[in-house]
């Protein structure tokens, strides 16, 4: 790194606590990725540890693991780790001490896919309701059951145990995925969630499971300990989960204490990362859902703090927004993984304020490729390149796109090419 003596940031270096008691030392989040690297068993392997310890040691306040899911029969993408039980919470130890060196905060993010689950793992899904994904992506996925009550207590006690188990491994904090289109989102979502029971119809019912929820965890791991979830300010689709309605959530949330909300968007049927084309959209996106997130910290938030995750690329950009009141964290996911150490460079005054991160167009070299895997293949280059740390090697931003989608074969088989949700475009 190039040292240019700049002006250090103010605002991104201030230290925030939250509702809990819990002290986060700066503004930086790194939010989930999925890594792709667990075991036979769903269990995290010794690449999960070597990666975090890079990002611990890289200066961000916050590290949010990728989704681990409740329940190994319910997997959301090949390669995902599950914490259903104490029987092995070994890995998890070691995945935690690394994840939380240099003072760092590293929490576990807790997801169920319901439906969204391909049909290439999991023949079997379950859902709010039956019916199946719409659009070019629904021959790739089962058509899910519905969900009966005490299956729906016996996921929420899932989260719940989960989370106790986060804990004791020593993960020192959770998070509730509510977004992309996964379980919880689908509840909300009045297209998803066709239900005529308390847990549909209105959106106090349809926000249940998610409250339900919420409670069972705070309950399991107690007052003192962050619990934070992610929302979608919306799922971009008419009829669905509005902006209003998923503002109606937020005030909820923060009623009931939740430490932290991280705001995202987008489903699998209506993604809101869409490309492969790397710093050309985000050149022409800038930063996402700051409108959203303007109109969030208008509510009365009692102390909840507001993440705001996509499309930072300058610290000048990452200062405004928080001056701004904006956000109070900058989310950032895929350019640390290319540079794992960009949080710790910035608070140092190493990059220039306007210094503007570029992400690569990732490209197999053939056009019907791209199209065809556009958001497998992004997705399977940035795991690739977090494969590529674990094992002790440096990212390299000149992989191509070819090599990216053989390594996913060679890793999970088939299953690696069924569309996934684009969540990497933070």
């Amino acid at each position: 790194m190039d040292k240019q003596n700049t002006t250090r940031p103010t605002h991104l270096a201030q230290p925030i606590e939250l509702r809990c008691g819990v002290h986060i030392k700066n503004r930086f989040f790194k939010s989930a990725m999925h890594e792709a690297m667990a075991d036979r068993d769903h269990a995290p392997t010794e690449r999960f540890a070597a990666l975090y310890r890079q990002w611990a040691e890289g200066g961000a306040g916050v590290l949010m693991t990728g989704n681990v899911m409740v329940d190994h029969t319910q997997l959301g993408e090949p390669g995902n780790v599950a914490l259903e039980d104490d029987s092995n919470l070994a890995p998890f130890r070691s995945w935690a001490e690394a994840g939380t060196v240099n003072g760092m905060q590293c929490w576990m993010q807790l997801n169920h896919p319901g439906r969204q689950s391909p049909a290439t793992i999991n023949p079997h899904p379950w859902a709010p309701s039956a019916g199946k994904l719409e659009g070019e992506y629904g021959k790739f996925f089962a058509e899910p059951r519905e969900l009966d009550r005490a299956q729906i207590h016996d996921i929420q006690q899932r989260f719940a145990t989960a989370a106790r188990l986060a804990k004791q491994a020593g993960f020192t904090g959770v998070q509730l995925h509510g977004a992309h289109g996964y379980l919880i989102n689908q509840f909300l979502s009045p297209l998803d969630n066709q239900r005529t029971d308390e847990y549909g119809g209105s959106l106090d019912n349809r926000m249940r499971f998610l409250v339900e929820t919420y409670q069972a965890v705070r309950e399991a791991v107690g007052s003192d300990f962050p619990v934070a979830v992610k929302l979608n300010s919306s799922d971009g689709q008419e009829g669905g989960f509005s902006e209003d309605e998923s503002l109606t959530v937020i005030q909820r949330l923060a009623d009931l204490g939740v430490d932290l909300v991280e705001i995202s968007g987008g489903t699998l049927e209506k993604p809101t990362f869409s490309t492969n084309t790397g710093d050309k959209e985000d050149s022409a996106r800038g930063v996402y859902f700051s409108d959203f997130a303007t109109r969030v910290k208008q509510l009365d938030l009692h102390g909840t703090v507001v993440c705001l995750t996509g499309g930072f690329r300058t610290p000048a950009d990452m200062e405004d927004a928080l001056e701004q009141g904006i956000t109070d964290m900058i989310g950032i996911a895929r350019p640390l993984v290319l540079q794992p150490d960009m949080p710790q460079h910035i608070l140092d005054g190493d990059i220039e304020p306007t210094n503007r991160f570029k992400l690569p167009w990732i490209t197999t070299g053939v056009k019907s490729l791209d199209k065809a895997f556009n958001g497998v293949l992004v997705i399977s280059w940035f795991e690739l390149q977090m494969n590529r740390i674990g094992t002790g090697k440096n990212p390299d931003p000149n992989i191509g796109g070819m090599r990216a989608l053989l390594f996913a074969l060679k890793q999970h088989g088939p299953a690696a090419l069924s569309p996934r949700r684009r969540k990497n475009r933070n």
